[in-house]
């Protein structure tokens, strides 16, 4: 059930005890007018059509405004909740006509928050926002004439920088040891759930769990286990777990499989997959698989290879985005790890339907040049950063001048590029895209996309400060100035002209 809330707030109608009032300058009075409330009330609403029962849930603000302020001070749902108690300025960012010190949620409410916005809808709400931003920026400027919109290659404007990280997942770093134990310690836990509810006294299948917990603690208390060791401790697990599955299958048969809770049965579904994958890697000698699986709590998380010194394989959600003017769009959002040079010319699409043209010139990494995407970059009129392909040109006399322009151009290309590295480092350790601590797969998309709405934000946010920066250094020069003119006539009372005499013939001095 859902009752569509008004979202017209006015600074002066917010309620505050003593008298108070909200200051007028404060970020988060300034980040709540930035935001298109009533667009996305409209297609939050939507989710609720047709249903008529049960408790009327938050209203869009709310949710919406809740997750941001979360990923914005970095708090968890608890904090967040206390935070949002505690600060009217916080209130009146969700919408509230005043302030009160009880909770306005519960703090398992914002699991519910995350699940009703998906990728998708966050996306377009990061549209609208950075549209909406782009306005006003247009409004104070001057008019200029736009830019052309046919499909010459004259008519090309902007920068687009795109590239693709890994938002790394809350879990342990697996190895085929480790998750084949959990695995069989989760079995062992089921067949004991099982069996208790069975009817008069019969004896507990046997699992051989203390000698499995034995051996594995007599591999991982090595510090350097060979190959041969670590091949033989896998195959004991990969024992213990089948015989643990075909026990579950008997007591399923016999029944019992319903008495199970939800976490349980899906762990027995987790626990056989996973034994199919470790079995047939096990057998084949191999290290990789089609979808493996890396956490038994959170199957959608996979391995990305990501080849950096520090952490050459990171597991969780692959990201690829694209930068215009400081703005942070995300194009693809998987799980699955693949080659984000198949992501450029969809990300130029964007950027046509966006602005309406195409870019000037795209910057990305050496992984983004591949043959087919600079054809079609030459199609459309795009310079495609980094060199081009074959030798490297001769030094000559004739051509020298070309040659250094085209290397300042090409070191001009990498420096531009820095932005989009500098944006995943601002997520990274500013906000929490360098762990991602939801569990499930929609809650932790949706602590992504929210993350690069909130950098959005604080692209927003600067360039108002900064303005408001400018407009007291503007003042204060200008009141300088009048202050050293009337200190020019108090040294000079004779220069005086007839308005700066007093009355009574006494003048300033």
């Amino acid at each position: 059930m859902y009752r569509r809330a008004t979202t017209s707030q006015m600074v002066f109608d917010f309620h505050l005890p003593f008298g108070g009032r909200l200051r007028s300058d404060n970020r988060w009075v300034i980040l709540s007018q930035q935001i298109p409330w009533d667009q996305i009330e409209s297609e939050y609403a939507v989710i609720f059509e047709g249903s008529e029962i049960g408790c009327p849930a938050k209203p869009a603000r709310v949710a919406l405004g809740a997750l941001i302020i979360k990923e914005r001070l970095a708090t968890t749902d608890r904090e967040t909740v206390e935070q949002i108690r505690e600060n009217p300025y916080l209130q009146y960012f969700l919408g509230f006509s005043g302030y009160s010190d009880k909770e306005p949620f519960h703090h398992t409410s914002m699991v519910h928050f995350r699940k009703r916005f998906d990728k998708e809808t966050l996306a377009q709400i990061n549209e609208l926002i950075v549209h909406k931003a782009l306005q006003q920026q247009q409004q104070k400027d001057e008019p200029s004439e736009e830019p052309p919109k046919d499909d010459s290659p004259s008519s090309n404007h902007g920068k687009l920088l795109v590239d693709a990280t890994c938002t790394p997942a809350d879990i342990t770093y697996p190895t085929d040891v480790k998750l084949l134990n959990e695995a069989r310690e989760k079995t062992e836990e089921i067949i004991d759930c099982m069996h208790a509810t069975l009817i008069g006294k019969r004896p507990k299948p046997r699992t051989y769990r203390k000698k499995a917990r034995q051996d594995y603690l007599a591999l991982v208390k090595q510090k350097k286990p060979g190959y041969k060791k670590i091949r033989k401790a896998i195959r004991k697990q990969l024992g213990y777990l089948s015989r643990n599955l075909k026990t579950i299958d008997g007591m399923a048969s016999q029944g019992l499989l319903p008495h199970l809770d939800k976490r349980l049965y899906r762990l027995v579904l987790v626990s056989q997959e996973l034994y199919r994958q470790q079995l047939w890697m096990y057998q084949n000698k191999s290290h990789s698989i089609q979808d493996r699986i890396v956490s038994l709590y959170q199957p959608h998380v996979r391995p990305i290879v990501r080849g950096k010194a520090q952490s050459p394989v990171e597991f969780g959600a692959k990201v690829s985005i694209s930068l215009v003017d400081g703005f942070s769009f995300v194009d693809v959002l998987s799980w699955d790890p693949y080659n984000e040079s198949g992501d450029l010319q969809g990300q130029i699409e964007s950027y046509r339907a966006r602005y309406d043209f195409y870019p000037e010139s795209v910057h990305a990494d050496k992984i983004y040049r591949t043959r087919e995407n600079r054809r079609y970059c030459k199609k459309h009129g795009i310079r495609l950063s980094g060199p081009p392909l074959g030798r490297p040109r001769q030094v000559a006399e004739s051509n020298k001048e070309e040659v250094r322009a085209l290397k300042r151009q090409q070191r001009q290309d990498e420096i531009d590029r820095i932005a989009v590295e500098g944006k995943f480092g601002q997520g990274k350790r500013r906000f929490t895209l360098n762990r991602i601590m939801a569990k499930l797969a929609e809650t932790s998309e949706a602590v992504i996309m929210v993350s690069f709405i909130v950098m959005n934000l604080e692209k927003i946010l600067s360039g108002i400060l900064q303005l408001l920066f400018d407009l007291w250094i503007e003042l204060y020069r200008l009141s300088r100035k009048a202050i050293q003119s009337a200190c020019k006539i108090i040294r000079n009372p004779i220069e005086m002209t007839p308005p700066y005499i007093l009355s009574e013939g006494y003048c300033l001095k």
